[in-house]
């Protein structure tokens, strides 16, 4: 079976939902991700599900129109200032179809953290979601070991770790440590390649504006995804240069195309 890919939200950040699941099937992606819990950024478009059910039935006739499925709701971020019940949009993505949610972890209360964790899992598997918890270099656990540790912590067995390849390259992620816990453990991949020279640049702007297609940088993408079990690909690669140079659909068709390039020459 071939690998899956989906259009992660943050690839076309500022972009309406409704034209995100257009540009994701017209393109070929099996999935979408969307943005359906905000993080309150500048320009970020709203799409809040709970308590709409106009606008719930209405992106599901886009995603059946355009031949696509929610792959993923994002973002829970566990904070103390922020809610601790998801379940109405737990509720509603599940209604989509959606079989995961996004996670991360912005407080360095991990004892805290653990707790509203294992609160936020019981809540998830009331809809039959899976928890994946990522460890972003922005954020306050941005490692490997860290995020592995606060699972173990919080001992769901709907929390999953979440390797998004760009912190996995950052982190120096080995097959060796990737081997160290089951498949089980793990949940989506998030794909995209890490910019040359990138040493040399702003973090934040890598992150959030100047990720590279897949196979063009200078992560080894290959050794990375080969350890890790075949899961889903949501492709995460903001990228603002590229979007305005070749069009939001443009550069979403060029992060498939060169993810499926690299999967194909790599056998992955």
């Amino acid at each position: 079976m071939s690998r899956e890919f989906s259009l992660a939200y943050l690839t076309l950040p500022g972009v309406e939902a409704m034209e995100q699941i257009r540009i994701a099937g017209e393109c070929g992606y099996d999935f979408v991700s969307l943005r359906t819990i905000p993080m309150g950024q500048p320009g970020e478009p709203q799409l809040i599900l709970e308590g709409n059910p106009q606008l719930t039935k209405a992106v599901k006739e886009q995603m059946d129109r355009f031949g696509v499925r929610l792959l993923d709701i994002e973002l829970v971020r566990i904070r103390e200032d922020l809610p601790e019940d998801y379940r109405a949009a737990f509720e509603a993505g599940a209604q989509l179809g959606a079989t995961n949610v996004l996670s991360s972890v912005w407080t360095k209360d991990y004892a805290f953290a653990a707790d509203r964790y294992g609160k936020i899992c019981e809540q998830a598997a009331q809809f039959g979601l899976t928890v994946n918890l990522e460890f972003p270099i922005v954020s306050c656990i941005t490692t490997f070991d860290g995020a592995v540790e606060m699972k173990k912590q919080v001992g769901a067995d709907n929390l999953k770790i979440f390797v998004d390849t760009l912190y996995g390259h950052y982190d120096k992620l080995t097959p060796e440590k990737i081997g160290s816990i089951p498949e089980e453990d793990y949940g989506i991949i998030h794909l995209c390649d890490c910019p040359k020279g990138a040493a040399n640049m702003e973090l934040t702007h890598v992150v959030r504006a100047g990720r590279e297609y897949c196979g063009q940088g200078e992560a080894d993408l290959v050794t990375m995804l080969k350890a890790l079990p075949k899961h889903p690909c949501a492709i995460e690669l903001p990228n603002l240069a590229n979007m305005e140079k070749y069009g939001a659909q443009g550069h979403a068709q060029r992060c498939l195309d060169a993810a499926k390039k690299l999967f194909a020459e790599n056998d992955l």
